[in-house]
């Protein structure tokens, strides 16, 4: 099947910055993809190529196996909704949303029954005669994907949507955009630097560092088997431990992944990693609702543990032992 985006070691040079790197990628149709990395890893820079406000140094792009180099934003068929949603003050609702079917020549009478319609899809009917200044920060988001899907382009590219909201409207908004993804059956492709949002929303992830992709996978391949350091600290905060700790535990003198919720306390009880576990000290406690993260010092390594809510916690200074099986280990590639 054609991919729906196709980068072919395409890169984005600004002087001597490389922010897109001889990247190689495939999208697939249908596909609900999440571009994942921090600020300036080149992720938003790709999502610019595929709209076309940018072009390539070099490389190819298709879409939908057509060569996009060259190409206005206008003459592709994706849309973009922006992080500050970059609606008309002046226009109510309705019009912001049919905007786009304006511009194409659609007559108001049409335009204004499709913009109905999207605002239907994203539970927002009967908003059409308001203003954008009447309208809370999450129904701003809707009024932003609804002017996009209103075009039924076969890519929607969305820049960070979600980062301007609280984090129970975010919530909210992240099941709703995977259910609308579903039922629409398009290219979703999602920019974020929260992996929470990317390993809940995604079908796959490309996780970016310095204009390069690190790795590709599902969620559960990159959370439980990243292949590089990088990858490991970037996604979930795992303990990435060094050669020697690794092989003196049950693994491979590599550097290993180690997630913090395998780590347990074994209070003297048989573990995993020894007759009765590893000698430790508490070193913080950091409540997090939930879970309460744990900082412990194993034979001077710092490793993080998260612990359920509830359970007792050592003070901190106090010896623990701790257990982890050797299975969780993940052993990665070098470097990263």
């Amino acid at each position: 099947m054609t991919p729906a985006v196709s980068f072919k070691q395409v890169s984005r040079h600004f002087g001597s910055v490389r922010a897109v790197d001889a990247v190689d990628l495939d999208i697939g149709a249908g596909e609900f993809f999440a571009m994942l990395g921090p600020s300036g890893s080149g992720k938003t820079t790709c999502l610019r190529l595929i709209a076309g406000f940018e072009q390539p140094t070099s490389g190819r792009i298709e879409i939908f196996g057509e060569r996009a180099e060259g190409v206005p934003p206008y003459r592709r068929n994706v849309n973009t909704v922006f992080q500050d949603y970059a609606l008309f003050p002046h226009l109510n609702v309705l019009d912001n949303v049919a905007y786009g079917l304006m511009v194409k020549g659609i007559g108001k009478a049409e335009r204004h029954r499709e913009a109905e319609t999207a605002l239907e899809l994203v539970k927002l009917p009967g908003y059409g005669a308001r203003r954008p200044s009447q309208l809370s920060g999450g129904q701003r988001q809707r009024v932003a994907l609804a002017r996009a899907l209103v075009n039924r382009p076969k890519v929607l590219l969305l820049d960070e949507p979600l980062g301007a909201l609280d984090l129970k409207l975010r919530e909210n908004m992240q099941e709703e955009l995977k259910s609308l993804q579903k039922s629409l059956g398009i290219t979703f492709v999602f920019v974020t630097h929260d992996q929470g949002e990317a390993l809940s929303m995604a079908n796959r992830i490309a996780v970016f560092d310095h204009g390069r992709i690190m790795q590709v996978g599902s969620p559960e391949d990159i959370y439980q088997r990243p292949n590089s350091r990088f990858v490991a600290d970037f996604v979930g905060s795992s303990n990435v431990l060094p050669p020697d700790f690794v092989a003196r535990h049950g693994g491979a003198r590599r550097w290993a992944s180690l997630r913090p919720e395998a780590v347990r306390i074994v209070d003297g009880e048989a573990g995993a990693s020894g007759a009765r576990g590893l000698e430790a000290t508490v070193v913080s406690h950091s409540y997090l609702g939930g879970t309460t993260r744990l900082g412990l010092d194993v034979e001077g390594q710092r490793i993080n543990a998260l612990l359920p809510a509830g359970q007792p916690l050592p003070a901190e200074g106090q010896p623990v032992r701790v257990g982890f099986a050797p299975s969780d280990l993940h052993l990665m590639e070098e470097g990263g």
